[in-house]
């Protein structure tokens, strides 16, 4: 992926999430997906690349750290006792091989533990809960942890047996409930012959007649159930994925008959190749293979992150491609004004769905690949929201086709576009930038944008077309504007009241709104700053670390060519160079700081609340250094943050405890000469055991 700006990235990212939870809400919600499963994938592609490359993006709420699928409502709520997870996915044979090695890494593995392949049903999840061996409860998987409650139709499946022997007292079995491509044609010619609506496909099919308020209508359909895996489970009784299979069989549910245990990623990558081989003359659609790791004491080890386990992935069949011409290409100024290319391109239609842009990265992008104005070219979707252009059909090219020529001047503004130098690689951003930071209208006006939006300072009643409209008046130019716009808007001559648009009443209530915003949480009003790298996790652990915005500023300003204030940055786990490097510049700007001041008179950031819990390492900060022999360095670090513990990788005088392993050296000996407290690996577990 080309190196794009974060701020660029940042708009383009919450452009993908407001339309995968558009999509979820249509698919989930009303069973009427609006784009097909491989554009779906792509949005969410798109999103984790962003996420990957710009770690700031991935806040709390992102699609890509929640289960797709809230309840509906027309059912009552079920709550999984344990939560129904989404999958992570790979989408070539790369993708595959970083995940067994991920999976390696933090298991501390030389061998790669044995995997589960099965194929990936495209259909509808749901949890069946047994208790004495009786059914006594069925839901849809919803948003992971709630779900709609559908017992009584769930009960009309033939392949879920009422009643299983020899099974634990209490377990939920998940599978997915799909419709074969036979009975869906069949269902669809009676729905015409009735005048009716047909299906678009068997996943919307099974979806829609599982999900019936008349349980006669469900009980009609030919659905299917194929179990895969467990909730929770009150005793062991499986030692591997694969044993577990054959219980369920056991029990009388349906397993999927391609399910394969491979001991190499070659064997995974094969039976992908196989699988996807006979994919159209299969009885049920599929949309991928998912692979788990078979020993289920490893996938207890490896957990899970936001909405997947770590000891599986879904790896998805390749989405389509098509032909099109650029008809003309483009230059977007964003926020930081980083000058993007994006071609404009003849109306194509994708896996159903018609586009017409097509992202080009940069300058560098364009003449790689040689795009010329005119030029007919291959896109595809897959992992992009706006498609990327694959490569240029040369042979249909037009004899006096020129090459684009990137400008060197800013369209909006008309200053000059540059490439930085980096300093350490020696080599040009890849990024052209305008130089009219304080005069370009699209910088200054996004920037206001990002200040007031919804992870930011969240001014209700004061959103883009209040801003493009109050910059365009010259009545808001900079953040401090807007908390002085209502004293300078009794002395107006052209008060707000009388615009159109405006009234007494969203006048009061815009000022009331922008009033209480007056004090804002700390790490919010640091990401509503803006600054390059500082996303909403970063700039969480920078609120968290330094508590206060005077204390954040003071070093900040204090940290060019100061080692212990640059240190107390890179201390902090998760603020790399990059984030670190960016903090400062951004407060070595005199511009940035009489801004700054101007704004403090107006706003005051109050301390992040610590995070509450009843273990001892809470809001303490953790060092662990030397090899570890009963979890890799990954695992340690997850459950310390899991704890609400602080990890840093330097030691000072501000650590709390030093978890020192065989080997341990430097870092210990500063620990013991601080006075910092020390412990063994097995003193640590012994410590949080009964917290985890």
């Amino acid at each position: 992926m080309a190196r794009e700006d974060l701020e660029i990235a940042k708009a383009e990212w919450q452009e993908l999430a407001n339309e995968i939870r558009k999509h979820d809400e249509a698919y989930y919600g009303e069973d009427a997906p609006h784009i097909s499963d491989a554009d779906y994938d792509s949005l969410r592609q798109r999103l984790l690349q962003l996420e990957q490359k710009f770690p700031s993006l991935a806040v709390a709420d992102s699609p890509s750290r929640k289960v797709s699928g809230a309840s509906s409502g027309r059912f009552p709520k079920s709550h999984h006792k344990q939560p129904m997870l989404s999958l992570d996915n790979a989408f070539t044979d790369g993708d595959v091989q970083d995940f067994v090695k991920r999976v390696m890494k933090f298991l501390g593995l030389d061998t790669m533990p044995v995997f589960i392949a099965e194929p990936k049903i495209d259909g509808l999840s749901a949890n069946l809960l047994y208790r004495d061996g009786k059914l006594v409860s069925g839901a849809t998987r919803g948003d992971g942890q709630v779900g709609e409650d559908i017992t009584e139709n769930l009960k009309t499946l033939d392949d879920i047996p009422l009643d299983i022997t020899g099974a634990p007292a209490e377990i939920e079995i998940r599978g997915e409930v799909y419709m074969e491509k036979n009975d869906f044609a069949a269902l669809n010619k009676r729905q015409l012959e009735k005048g009716e609506k047909p299906f678009a496909n068997p996943r919307n099919a099974a979806a829609g007649s599982l999900r019936q308020l008349d349980v006669a209508i469900t009980k009609a359909r030919p659905l299917r159930f194929f179990a895969y895996a467990t909730g929770v489970v009150s005793d062991d009784f499986a030692e591997s994925q694969w044993d577990i299979l054959q219980r369920f069989s056991q029990w009388g549910f349906q397993v999927n008959p391609l399910t394969r245990k491979c001991k190499s990623v070659e064997a995974m990558i094969a039976h992908y190749r196989e699988i996807e081989s006979q994919r159209a003359a299969l009885p049920f659609d599929i949309d991928g293979v998912v692979y788990k790791v078979d020993d289920l004491a490893f996938q207890h080890r490896l957990g899970a992150v936001s909405r997947f386990p770590r000891w599986a992935m879904a790896h998805k069949f390749p989405a389509e491609k098509a032909t099109t011409i650029v008809q003309d290409i483009e230059i977007q100024v964003g926020r930081t004004g980083a000058l993007t290319p994006v071609a404009r391109l003849e109306p194509v239609t994708v896996g159903g769905v018609v586009v017409s842009n097509a992202t080009l990265h940069n300058e560098d992008e364009i003449v790689r690949k040689d795009i010329r104005i005119g030029d007919s070219v291959v896109i595809q979707r897959a992992g992009d929201v706006i498609p990327q252009i694959v490569e240029v059909i040369k042979s249909k090219r037009a004899k006096n086709a020129k090459a684009y020529i990137f400008p060197k001047t800013c369209p909006v503004c008309g200053s000059a576009a540059v490439r930085e130098h980096n300093a350490k690689t020696g080599k040009e951003d890849a990024v052209r930038r305008c130089t009219g930071g304080l005069v370009c209208p699209a910088q200054a006006m996004e920037r206001l944008k990002h200040f007031v939006s919804r992870k930011a300072l969240d001014i209700d009643g004061l959103g883009a077309k209040q801003i493009e409209l109050f910059y365009a008046k010259g009545l808001v130019k900079e953040p401090a504007d807007i908390f002085t716009l209502e004293e300078r808007n009794k002395t107006s001559l052209a008060r707000l009241e009388n615009m159109e648009g405006f009234g007494k009443t969203s006048v009061a209530n815009l000022f009331a709104a922008i009033n209480a915003r007056r004090t804002a949480p700390l790490s919010r009003f640091i990401y509503a700053l803006g600054i390059r790298h500082v996303g909403e996790s970063n700039a969480r652990l920078l609120a968290r670390n330094f508590g206060s915005f005077e204390k954040f500023a003071n070093i900040a300003k204090c940290a060019r060519g100061d080692e212990e204030s640059m240190a107390e940055f890179l201390s902090i786990d998760g603020i790399g160079e990059a984030v670190a490097e960016a903090v400062i510049n951004f407060f070595a700007e005199d511009h940035n700081i009489e801004a700054l001041e101007r704004l403090m008179k107006e706003v005051s950031p109050t301390p992040e609340k610590e995070q509450k819990t009843d273990s001892p390492v809470a809001g303490k900060t953790i060092v662990f250094t030397g090899s570890l022999a009963q979890m890799t360095r990954d695992e340690a670090k997850a459950q310390a943050l899991s704890l609400g513990a602080k990890v840093s990788g330097s030691v000072s005088k501000k650590t709390d405890i030093v978890v020192a392993g065989p080997g341990a050296g430097s870092k210990l000996k500063k620990a013991e000469e601080l006075g910092v407290q020390t412990m063994s690996e097995s003193e640590w577990r012994e410590l949080v055991a009964p917290f985890l």
